[in-house]
């Protein structure tokens, strides 16, 4: 019906039928990433992501998945390296201009806003592409919150939430299993197990990052020893 449907394919503009294949191919660089979680407990926003160590030569600890972004926020990514980091900074430099110009902390919901309105501007441009990833937002702003910002992009507030390749079978299970107000240890050891169940390798302190945000600590990423003590 369409002769000319691979024009589509060159840029971002809509085919026929109401697609965007860039964005389509974003999000299925995404779902091709190492699969991320993140929950809302008691008192924690946790985020735990897998890192996806193919090379056997490699140093598990040159690669990170979770970041601290503020005092009372941190992310993490699937989907492209470079891309994930390239927001991760962006998101940096967000939070500090916001500092220096309000002298505040930026809240987690604008935060997320301005980053889902950053990733949308790549999508209205010829020669640009879309950034193929996903980030799960968490923060504490008087109560713990967690943002996913997609490919798309669009945002949304999560309780729990599941981003990269074991996405929707995270999601099943953290549908059956997650509760509201959920202590902070059940909702780590959920949040571990989730990986364990959908990475395609063993889980270990080397290839898991697991971090939170609490309003009494702030932002904290675990070392080695404190996550081979939870698995």
């Amino acid at each position: 019906m369409y002769p000319n449907i691979q024009a589509y394919d060159r840029g971002v503009m809509f085919s026929p039928d109401g697609r965007l294949f860039q964005v389509d191919y974003a999000r299925e660089a995404v779902r091709k990433g190492a699969t991320s979680v993140g929950l809302v407990s008691d008192e924690a926003t946790i985020l735990i992501a897998h890192k996806n160590i193919a090379e056997p030569l490699a140093i598990p600890n040159t690669m990170q998945k979770i970041f601290k972004i503020d005092a009372n926020i941190g992310a993490t990514y699937s989907g492209l390296v470079s891309d994930g980091m390239h927001l991760v900074n962006m998101m940096r430099h967000k939070t500090q201009s916001h500092r220096m110009v309000y002298d505040e902390t930026e809240s987690v919901d604008t935060l997320a806003w301005e980053m889902a309105d950053e990733m949308q501007a790549v999508t209205q441009y010829g020669g640009l592409r879309p950034y193929a990833v996903s980030l799960l937002v968490g923060g504490m702003d008087g109560v713990p919150k967690l943002f996913e910002i997609d490919a798309a992009p669009s945002f949304l507030g999560y309780k729990a939430d599941a981003i990269g390749a074991g996405r929707q079978a995270a999601q099943e299970i953290l549908v059956r299993e997650y509760k509201d107000g959920m202590k902070f240890d059940d909702a780590i050891h959920l949040g571990i197990g989730v990986i364990r169940k959908v990475a395609d390798q063993k889980i270990n302190e080397k290839n898991l990052d697991i971090g939170y945000i609490s309003k009494k600590e702030g932002f904290k990423l675990l070392s080695e020893e404190e996550i081979a003590k939870l698995l």
